[in-house]
């Protein structure tokens, strides 16, 4: 339960942490997309531990293995099955956590849940578990390039209290990333780098904001009433691990303008094609996407397990100290750049399958009522 998403682009994730392996079963991508591994790769060593000073050092290569579903560098129809092995696994680090509840961790509540957990790494609450996401979520970039033209761009806007300029109508993937910190502003970014390796050096960590556009979406994805392309989407981002926050468009700005000043109006450009002044809604519109730019940010809480000694209860129920080991990232914000970029991207493969089928039907319907 709960370890499936989507609805015709569907994924399902598998793994733990300090398991054999990690991965994901793609079942509904449409045949003869053309898909590499390299292309899948690319993304998964985005997402990968040690790729700097500012991320874990947890040394794994992320190499994916397509198990199923390609053939001859294209999607078959079928379920795509791939498989990335757990190679640097430290579970002795985690002797302790078995007895001992981390605090703001998964640990006491799935105990409390189920009975049981696995508590080498968090197990299936690790952040290892978006491997699946992310190779999916490759997948799903190549549909979308290829079929509707469709482009995402995500990056750190926010780490604590320093804040990047960013235009989000403009920024390159290049520019994401040129730097370690996924921050396109040179400037903010050199300054949020200082300030990660403040906190690692003090045990420490620091959360922030993470900022999606979503650039060439047609109009009409979305579903009323409980499948607002809105509402999806933040599901899929707030199902990320340390995500504590959604915001859409103007977000919680917003609530500081008068309508008059919120409203977006339409116009029609030069095209002939409808357009709004503004953005506020932030691509979506009743539920559906308007045809601009969809604009979201995504609210990432400090990394939980921190090296320095904090109060806690352990599984007897008597209180305790704990002071972490293992390897941790001191701000998940970088890595968590690619897993917020493919879960926008299964949203959107997926809404956008279920606009071809209403388009689909409606074309036969039409078609059968011809004389």
């Amino acid at each position: 339960m709960g370890n499936s998403f989507g609805q015709l682009f569907q994924v399902t994730t598998f793994g733990e942490s300090h398991g054999a392996a990690v991965g994901v079963v793609v079942d509904g991508c449409p045949p003869r997309v053309r898909v590499s591994l390299e292309d899948i790769q690319r993304d998964l060593d985005r997402r990968r531990p040690g790729q700097s000073s500012l991320t874990s050092p947890r040394a794994e290569t992320d190499t994916c293995q397509i198990l199923s579903g390609l053939y001859d560098g294209q999607t078959l129809g079928t379920p795509i099955a791939l498989l990335v092995p757990n190679e640097d696994a430290r579970s002795k680090d985690y002797s302790e956590m078995e007895r001992t509840y981390r605090p703001s961790h998964a640990d006491y509540t799935y105990d409390a849940k189920y009975g049981i957990r696995d508590h080498r790494g968090g197990g299936r609450t690790s952040a290892r578990e978006t491997v699946g996401r992310v190779a999916a979520g490759a997948i799903a970039r190549q549909l979308l390039c290829q079929r509707a033209g469709i482009e995402v761009v995500t990056y750190v806007v926010r780490v604590k209290d320093i804040e990047a300029s960013i235009d989000s109508d403009r920024v390159t993937s290049a520019q994401v990333e040129a730097t370690p910190t996924r921050c396109p502003d040179p400037q903010a970014a050199e300054r949020i780098s200082r300030l990660i390796l403040e906190a690692k050096e003090k045990g420490d960590s620091v959360g922030g904001v993470v900022e999606c556009v979503a650039r060439n979406v047609p109009v009409g994805l979305g579903e009323p009433v409980f499948d607002r392309l809105e509402a999806d989407l933040a599901k899929a981002v707030i199902s990320l691990p340390a995500s504590k926050g959604f915001e859409i468009g103007s977000g919680f700005a917003g609530t500081r303008l008068y309508g008059s000043e919120h409203n977006d109006e339409f116009y029609i450009d030069e095209t002939g094609r409808v357009r709004t002044r503004t953005n506020n809604s932030g691509g979506v519109q009743g539920g559906i996407s308007n045809g601009e730019n969809i604009v979201l940010r995504v609210g990432f809480k400090p990394t939980a397990t921190i090296l320095r000694e904090q109060k806690t209860v352990d599984k007897l129920g008597q209180h305790t100290t704990l002071t972490a080991r293992g390897r941790h990232d001191p701000c998940v914000l970088p890595r968590a750049v690619p897993m917020v970029e493919s879960m926008v991207l299964l949203v959107l493969a997926d809404h956008w399958l279920r606009q071809q089928a209403i388009a689909g039907k409606q074309a036969d319907a039409e078609s059968f009522a011809r004389p």
